[in-house]
């Protein structure tokens, strides 16, 4: 782990961890409040580091104080949810192959400004050797496999006052960053997302479709640059766009329930600017695409998917949907349906 002014939650990340690993190490990059002094009370191994703008820096120096065969990568924020079993022998330390053959990636579970947590796969069980690149949003570099494991990992640096602390470090560090690599598309989401996520629509609908038009079609966080370019667009009001998006990419996805959801909300929002033709062409759409989600169902493994999409929340909207419309029965249903899939959540 690196850390800096983590008093707040570090604590907990590293309760959450501790059964679980043989060692504990924070590399500290500067704190003035009681990081250090909680980490070294939880067991853990403090080391310093002078912080010098440059996150894989830091992780790589973070990672030099191990000499484990596997390390396991958090930051103060996160915490462990769950069955840790990807952790154990039986998966790291396989009997017929002793030596670690792929790199770990774990499920994000993003606490946002939203009411929703979104969900985002990282690699973060790091076999012997790899090491990080990347002044921002770092990466590790490796030939190895990255193999999806079993671990979830919550994360509530998103919500509002832990953004409000972090203001503007993370977009001036990547827009330094892509001055160095102006055609990096990871970068680009990044930056997208930062800029969404501080109420840059139109910003953030520029960054991302630099980066939509530069990412390959199989990266992995593709589904994610898709659906967060719906949204950015929508709020920056630029619908033929949002609408132009939703037709190139809709055979992309057939079996995403987020895509989906983000189509209904853009027809949704677009129908209440255009009120003469909403109920013949736009609401009948919304409708198909909360149904479509339904049907779908959820699905976790998406990159930057939200829980509830494939579930509760369409079928909330739906309800509300068909009330707004004088339609009580199905208003009734579905909102009975919304609560039914919230408790089987």
């Amino acid at each position: 782990m690196i850390a800096r002014n983590e008093a707040r939650c570090i604590a907990r990340c590293l309760e959450s961890a501790r059964a679980h690993v043989d060692r504990m190490i924070v590399l500290d990059t500067g704190s003035t409040d009681d990081t250090r002094a909680i980490a070294a009370g939880c067991g853990a191994q403090v080391h310093d580091f002078v912080w010098c703008d440059d996150f894989a820096a830091a992780r790589n120096a973070a990672l030099d104080c191990s000499d484990a065969d596997w390390n396991l990568i958090l930051d103060a924020d996160e915490w462990l949810i769950g069955s840790a079993e990807a952790l154990g022998p039986a998966m790291l330390f396989p009997a017929a192959t002793p030596a670690p053959r792929f790199v770990g990636c774990v499920r994000i579970c993003n606490e946002t400004v939203e009411s929703e947590p979104t969900r985002r796969f990282l690699p973060r069980i790091l076999p012997r050797g790899v090491r990080y690149s990347g002044r921002i949003h770092e990466h590790p570099v490796s030939d190895l496999p990255f193999v999806p494991l079993a671990l979830t990992i919550g994360h509530d640096g998103y919500v509002a006052a832990q953004l409000a602390r972090k203001q503007g470090r993370n977009q001036a560090l990547l827009e330094r960053a892509l001055v160095d690599a102006p055609g990096d598309a990871y970068l680009w989401y990044q930056l997208g997302r930062e800029q969404l996520v501080r109420g840059d629509a139109a910003g953030a609908a520029d960054s991302l479709r630099t980066a939509y038009r530069g990412a390959a079609p199989d990266a992995p966080y593709r589904h994610a640059i898709v659906v967060s370019m719906i949204q950015a667009l929508k709020q920056a009001e630029r619908f033929e766009e949002a609408l132009t998006l939703v037709d190139a990419e809709q055979a992309a996805w057939l079996n995403s329930p987020d895509f989906f959801f983000a189509v209904a909300d853009l027809y949704l929002d677009w129908a209440s600017r255009n009120p003469t033709i909403a109920f013949d062409q736009l609401l009948p759409v919304a409708e198909g695409a909360w149904l479509r989600c339904l049907s779908i169902g959820e699905q976790p493994q998406l990159d930057g998917s939200v829980p509830g999409c494939g579930s509760y929340l369409a079928a909330g909207n739906l309800a509300l949907l068909y009330q707004g419309l004088g339609i009580t029965d199905k208003a009734a249903e579905f909102a009975a349906l919304e609560q039914t899939l919230r408790t089987a959540a």
